[in-house]
């Protein structure tokens, strides 16, 4: 996948964090009602709405910011933000987020305000309040102004230029952005928008969606294969170095002297608001990182599957994105028996159609013993299908302590996973398994004998539809903490004997 998954995960780990960007473009405000929908309303076809919660966050180019912030890097916004209420709320969000804004120019015009309101997992309906009109001269002249001391003061390793067509984004700031980027060698990554793409030429790359680019270039809209060869032409009209075009659930394409399309990592998808954020973001960081292009492009297509997972405007964080490369590392080095969540709903759909009898058991797993081995191949003798969830290295140290686990979850899910017994192995980060059990819901729940009925986490559950629970007799003499035990014994032996 990946040509160097090292390089990844020091970037990840280190290298995002010693970055300074740059994000110029239209500043928002995102505010997110909450409620569930009980009923139809009797005045007219819509859902009533029962209020629950109001949350705000900073959207459209902010968003790009908290995600650059939420990985690990100090992120600096330019941008045109009202003198008004939500204007002062859209700072506050800013600064909760770590991000500067400093360099952000106050103006006469409304801030930018995005409504939505959800109803349980869907949007409802959302309300715009903006000024998109473009801005006078004077307002280019403060911004111009304000980019050229933000590039003066701090060391930026590359410069977003997120645009919403709302103004801001002008040519001459565009130019002068990029111009003033290339004089000092910073890549300059943009998100477009509208038909006219004259105004970003000399950029280092272009970030549209398939419709975005379809506007630019024209063409038929089902043609994917003529739309990305009018991708390639624009490189050539742009004086661009590189095109990404994000293909929504067909994945993202990389266009170069070469097209390559990296497919959708797998996901059930929730809400798609700011995922084009989170993809410049990520895209940006990584190459001002020192990635190569094309590992650059796979991790930005690897952090939009993260966050089109979750509700609402949701950066993608650091420990987001490293675990998501665990995992995908995890599939590829365990034969594909490690699994997400959602992904694992889906494969057991398609045993339960084949007539699989799925059995489920879970546990820390923390130094493998005969006795989880024995547990492991009895609990799969009577089924088809044995789901093995484990706890978190988070979640063992709520239950066992901070000096546990002894072995990394990565690691403990991988060594499950050669277990011939073993034919799915699932990680969760909550106390108790409830979650994955009422997921993927099995006919068999298996425990040890040291439980009864009553004490097992989902036992009331799976008997609801019609499964059982399982009790089975454990090994005498084995368990991870007499493992412990044993060797904190032998350790401090092995000391008294050198003294």
């Amino acid at each position: 996948m990946f040509s160097d998954t090292a390089a990844i995960r020091t970037g990840i780990t280190e290298g995002f964090q010693r970055q300074t960007i740059l994000v110029v473009g239209d500043l928002m405000l995102d505010q997110y009602v909450w409620g569930k929908v009980e009923r139809i309303s009797p005045e007219a076809p819509v859902p009533v709405i029962k209020l629950e919660n109001e949350t705000l966050a900073a959207g459209g180019a902010a968003n790009v910011a908290r995600n650059l912030a939420a990985l690990g890097a100090s992120s600096i916004v330019i941008g045109m933000i009202g003198n008004d209420d939500d204007g002062s709320k859209l700072v506050a969000q800013l600064e909760s987020s770590l991000i500067h804004s400093q360099h952000a120019v106050r103006t006469l015009r409304r801030t930018t305000v995005k409504t939505r309101i959800v109803g349980g997992h869907q949007h409802i309906a959302r309300i715009d309040s903006e000024d998109n009109s473009t801005i006078s001269e004077l307002e280019e002249d403060a911004l111009i102004a304000s980019i050229r001391q933000a590039m003066e003061e701090h060391a930026c390793g590359a410069v977003v230029i997120s645009d919403y067509g709302k103004g801001v984004v002008s040519e001459r700031v565009s130019q002068h952005v990029i111009t003033e980027a290339r004089r000092t060698n910073i890549p300059v990554f943009v998100d477009p928008k509208g038909w006219d793409y004259k105004k970003y030429r000399n950029a280092t790359t272009l970030c549209p969606n398939r419709s975005e680019l379809l506007q630019a270039t024209g063409g038929n809209s089902r043609n994917l294969e003529e739309l990305l060869g009018k991708g390639t032409h624009l490189i050539g009209q742009l004086h661009l170095k590189f095109l990404m075009v994000t293909l929504s659930e067909l994945g993202i394409a990389l266009i170069d002297e070469n097209l390559e399309v990296f497919p959708a990592q797998t996901r059930e998808v929730f809400d798609v608001s700011g995922a084009g954020d989170t993809v410049i973001a990520t895209l940006a960081v990584a190459v001002a990182s020192g990635l190569n292009t094309r590992d650059a492009v796979i991790l930005a297509n690897v952090a939009a599957g993260v966050v089109v997972g979750k509700i609402g405007t949701v950066p993608i964080t650091a420990s987001d994105l490293a675990r998501e490369i665990e995992w995908i590392e995890s599939r590829h080095t365990s034969e594909n028996r490690v699994y997400r969540r959602s992904d694992l709903v889906d494969v057991v759909l398609q045993w339960k159609k084949r007539g699989e009898r799925i059995v489920f058991t879970n546990g820390c797993f923390d130094l493998l013993h005969v006795g989880h081995i024995r547990l492991l191949q009895e609990a799969k003798s009577i089924g088809t299908k044995l789901i093995v969830a484990i706890n978190s290295d988070a979640s063992v140290q709520r239950l066992k302590g901070p000096k546990r686990p002894i072995v990394k979850e990565r690691d403990r899910a991988e060594i499950l996973s050669h277990l011939s017994s073993v034919d799915a192995v699932v990680i969760f980060d909550e106390d108790t398994p409830l979650e994955v059990i009422q997921s993927v819901r099995p006919q068999i729940l298996v425990k040890g004998s040291d439980y009864s009925e009553s004490t097992v986490v989902g036992a009331e559950e799976v008997k609801s539809w019609g499964g059982r629970v399982q009790l089975i007799p454990l090994v005498d003499g084995f368990s991870t903490t007499r493992t412990v035990q044993k060797i904190s014994h032998a350790s401090a032996g092995s000391e008294n004997a050198k003294e």
